[in-house]
C-alpha cells in the first residue's frame, strides 16, 4: 500500500476504500504495471491511464483542479438525466510526490465495460461501412445532448466511446472538460457543435487513412459532412412541427409511432389548431431516447441497448404468436420467454467464453446464427442447435476485451496500433 500523504483529498459521491491504495504520489505516467489494467487508449490531451479498483477498471485522468471539479459536476448531472456518458468516481487532490513536490489533480471515471475508442474498432477485418455506422451514432449522442441541453464544445471521435449495439454502435460521452449545461441551445450553439465535428471527424479519419487503418478510398470529408446530415434529419424528426388538417388527426399517433421507431418517447405534445379549427399543428415538446430498451427493461428487467432490446422485443413477439398467446396480459408471456428461452439460451454458453460480448449482444448473434442455420438447411433449428454451432465455430473467434487489448495482465503499453483480427 502506497503512502498516502495527510493533504490528500478524495471527493466523491461513494468514495471506495480502495482509492487510498492506489499510489497517488507518483506521477501518473510513471505508475507501475501492477496495478494498471492493459487498455487500449484514445489520443487525449492529457495523461491517462487505466488502474484496477475493487475487481473493476477505472480511467484515471490528470487535469487541473479547478477543470477537474468542473468536469466531475458536468459528468454527474449528465449522469442524473440520463445521457450516454462515462460516470465519474471522484476527484482527487492534494497530490505530492516523496520529496514534497505537487502533482496535478486528476479525475476518476469509471471504465465503460465493452466499449472501445475508435481508433480500437478500425482494422481491416471490420465491414467497410464501420465509419458510417460510427458516424451514425455519434450524431444520435449529439442530438441527444443539444436536447439535454449540453454544449459539448469539442465534438470529436476521439472524446467519444462506442459499444456495440445490434448491428450499429452506441456512442458515450468520455471527454467533458469543455462543455457545459444549460436550459437550451441557441441554434448557434449548435451549429458550432456540429462544425467543429465535423471538421475534427474529417481530420481524425485521415489521420487513421495516413496509419493504414482505414482504406484510401474512404471519403473522409463525405463521412464528415454526412455527420451533419444525419444530426439535421434526426433533429427535424424530433422537434420540427408539423402542419395538418383537422380530418387528418391520426398524423398525430403518426408522428409518435415514428418517433418511438426512431428510438425516442414523446413525452408531451404541443397540439394547437386555428381559428376555424381547420388546421392542426403538433410539435414534440418532451422527448426521451430509450423507447425500447425501456419497454424491454419493464416486461423483463434486462438493461440493453436500444437496437438490441429492439431486436430482443422482436423476438418475444415472435414467442408470443408461435405459442398463440396473443390474447394474454404481455408481461406474463414476457416472464416465459424470459426464462424459456432468453436465460436458456445465454446460459449454454460456456462461462470462460462468457466474457467476450454482452449477454443481450450474445443473444442478438445466436438469432442471426439461427437464421442462417435455418436458410443453410432449410428448417427451422431449435435453439438449442444453434447455440451448440455458435459456441463451436463463432463465439471462439470473437476477441474478449483481454483479448482486443493485445496484451496481458501488467502490460501498459498503448496496443492500439496491434489490434488482432476482430470478424463481424
Amino acid at each position: 500500500m502506497s503512502t498516502t500523504p495527510q493533504r490528500l483529498q478524495i471527493t466523491a459521491a461513494s468514495p471506495d476504500p480502495g482509492l487510498l491504495d492506489l499510489p497517488w504520489d507518483v506521477p501518473l505516467e510513471e505508475w507501475p504495471a501492477s496495478v494498471l489494467a492493459a487498455l487500449p487508449r484514445g489520443i487525449s490531451r492529457h495523461i491517462v491511464r487505466f488502474a484496477r479498483l475493487s475487481g473493476r477498471v477505472i480511467a484515471v485522468k490528470e487535469i487541473g483542479e479547478t477543470v477537474a471539479y468542473r468536469e466531475y459536476e458536468l459528468l454527474r448531472q449528465l449522469s442524473k438525466i440520463d445521457v450516454p456518458s462515462v460516470e465519474p468516481v471522484g476527484v482527487i487532490t492534494g497530490r505530492r510526490d516523496p520529496s514534497g513536490e505537487p502533482l496535478e489533480a486528476v479525475l476518476v471515471t469509471e471504465h465503460l465495460q465493452f466499449s472501445l475508442p475508435y481508433r480500437a474498432l478500425f482494422s481491416q477485418s471490420l465491414r467497410p461501412d464501420t465509419a458510417t455506422r460510427l458516424i451514425d451514432a455519434l450524431a444520435v449522442l449529439l442530438v441527444r445532448l443539444h436536447l439535454a441541453g449540453f454544449y459539448w464544445g469539442d465534438v470529436s471521435l476521439s472524446n467519444t466511446l462506442f459499444r456495440r449495439d445490434a448491428e450499429t454502435f452506441e456512442a458515450y460521452l468520455v471527454d467533458a472538460e469543455t462543455g457545459d449545461l444549460h436550459d437550451k441551445l441557441s441554434d448557434g450553439q449548435r451549429a458550432y457543435d456540429l462544425d467543429v465535428a465535423r471538421v475534427n471527424i474529417i481530420g481524425e479519419l485521415m489521420d487513421l487513412q495516413a496509419g493504414e487503418f482505414l482504406d484510401e478510398d474512404v471519403d473522409a470529408v463525405a463521412i464528415g459532412d454526412a455527420l451533419a446530415e444525419r444530426y439535421g434529419e434526426l433533429w427535424r424528426a424530433l422537434t420540427e412541427v408539423e402542419s395538418f388538417a383537422y380530418g387528418d388527426r391520426w398524423r398525430v399517433q403518426a408522428r409518435i409511432d415514428r418517433l418511438n421507431d426512431l428510438g425516442f418517447d414523446v413525452g408531451e405534445l404541443d397540439i394547437t389548431t386555428d381559428v376555424d379549427g381547420t388546421t392542426v399543428r403538433i410539435q414534440p415538446k418532451v422527448v426521451d431516447a430509450g423507447h425500447h430498451s425501456r419497454r424491454l427493461m419493464r416486461l423483463t428487467g434486462l438493461d440493453v441497448g436500444e437496437n438490441q432490446a429492439r431486436r430482443l422485443l422482436n423476438d418475444l413477439d415472435e414467442y408470443r404468436a408461435v405459442t398463440d398467446r396473443q390474447a394474454e396480459d404481455e408481461s406474463f408471456v414476457a416472464h416465459d420467454w424470459l426464462t424459456e428461452v432468453f436465460e436458456p439460451a445465454v446460459r449454454a454458453v460456456p462461462r470462460e467464453l462468457r466474457g467476450k460480448l454482452e449477454p443481450a449482444q450474445i443473444f442478438h448473434e445466436l438469432l442471426d446464427h439461427r437464421w442462417y442455420l435455418s436458410q443453410q438447411q432449410g428448417r427451422d433449428v431449435p435453439m438449442e442447435e444453434v447455440v451448440a454451432s455458435y459456441v463451436g465455430t463463432i463465439l471462439p473467434l470473437r476477441p474478449d476485451e483481454q483479448a482486443i487489448l493485445g496484451g496481458v495482465e501488467g502490460d501498459t503499453r498503448d496496443h492500439t496500433d496491434q489490434l488482432p483480427v476482430v470478424p463481424e
